[in-house]
């Protein structure tokens, strides 16, 4: 009996969600008074022992080249193997890309109950093990009762802080299966030197109200002075103003950053569906009417190029 967490990287660096996911993970195993666990596949620049830190006792890692690139079947057969291997009853996943991928099929293969997109750590009281997760697009919480004997958890990225201690970690090699992909990638392209929007704890983001791609300088500007990354609505990347892996919302990219500035973007709710797990939203709009401000933490209604260009002046004054 123990909880096995999977460690998600990227370019050789773990990912902060999967800090955190290593958080959850270990306060779940105190609670069931129990020892927390790591898997990672593929290879990374950091000092896995080290991630004792965060509570977990153990690491068992398959460190083969291949493994460095998503194989969402293969991945789940190794967890799967794994959580047998070990006695886990209880698996965590950070719930980005790789996540939402992997968990679903742990839980086929397992029979084990699935949480996706939890908030809380789960109650395991009187009432047995209940997740609290979002629903309706994070408009409602649900609570629900993972009854199987194994529980498969993916937990929604910035909802449980990092925690960080003493400890040093066991590090176990497993050999991965050399089982041939039924998924050829044939190309990739990767978005790079930039802060990972699904990563990042401040964003930038700009709407149809910049007018054009012309006008995005003042954006980049705001977000490297604030060392936040860069994100627009769906008209604009449509419009090719801005790349595609930079529109968040709905049918985006879904974030859950400290802050998020939003400028010259209506809200509408395919947009504020992607977003409204920000701590503290930030709106600037002309439009007094704009939807996005019944959203708002803080609201400024004028011209974007008007209000824009004051704020950088008062970041580069606070940072001088």
């Amino acid at each position: 009996m123990s909880v096995l967490i999977f460690i998600d990287h990227s370019e050789g660096h773990i990912k902060k969600s999967s800090l955190e996911a290593l958080s959850y993970g270990a306060a779940i195993a105190e609670q069931l008074g129990t020892t927390a666990e790591g898997l990672l596949l593929g290879t990374v620049t950091e000092d896995l022992a080290a991630l004792g830190r965060y509570g977990i006792k153990k690491i068992h890692q398959a460190a083969q080249d291949s493994l460095n690139r998503l194989d969402a079947q293969l991945f789940a057969k190794i967890v799967s193997e794994t959580v047998i291997a070990t006695g886990a009853t209880v698996v965590v996943f950070s719930n980005n890309l790789s996540g939402k991928a992997i968990a679903p099929r742990v839980s086929a293969r397992l029979k084990a109950g699935l949480v996706a997109g939890a908030v809380a750590l789960p109650d395991t009281g009187s009432n047995g093990f209940v997740v609290k997760k979002n629903v309706f697009s994070g408009k409602a919480f649900a609570y629900i009762a993972l009854n199987s004997p194994i529980k498969v958890i993916s937990l929604n990225p910035n909802s449980y802080a990092v925690k960080a201690g003493e400890g040093v970690a066991e590090i176990v090699t497993l050999t991965a299966p050399a089982d041939t992909a039924k998924v050829k990638v044939v190309s990739a392209t990767q978005a790079s030197g930039q802060v990972p929007l699904t990563e990042a704890e401040l964003v930038v983001s700009g709407g149809r109200g910049l007018k054009g791609p012309e006008n995005w300088g003042m954006i980049e500007e705001l977000a490297k002075l604030l060392g936040a990354a860069t994100a627009c609505s769906r008209p604009v990347a449509d419009a090719h103003w801005r790349p595609h892996n930079e529109h968040v919302g709905q049918t985006g990219i879904a974030i859950a950053p400290n802050l998020y500035i939003a400028i010259g973007i209506s809200g509408a709710i395919q947009h504020l569906a992607g977003v409204n797990r920000s701590k503290v939203i930030v709106v600037i709009n002309k439009d007094p009417e704009a939807p996005f401000f019944k959203a708002a933490d803080y609201g400024i209604v004028g011209d974007a190029f008007e209000v824009v260009p004051k704020m950088i002046d008062a970041v580069k004054k606070l940072k001088a």
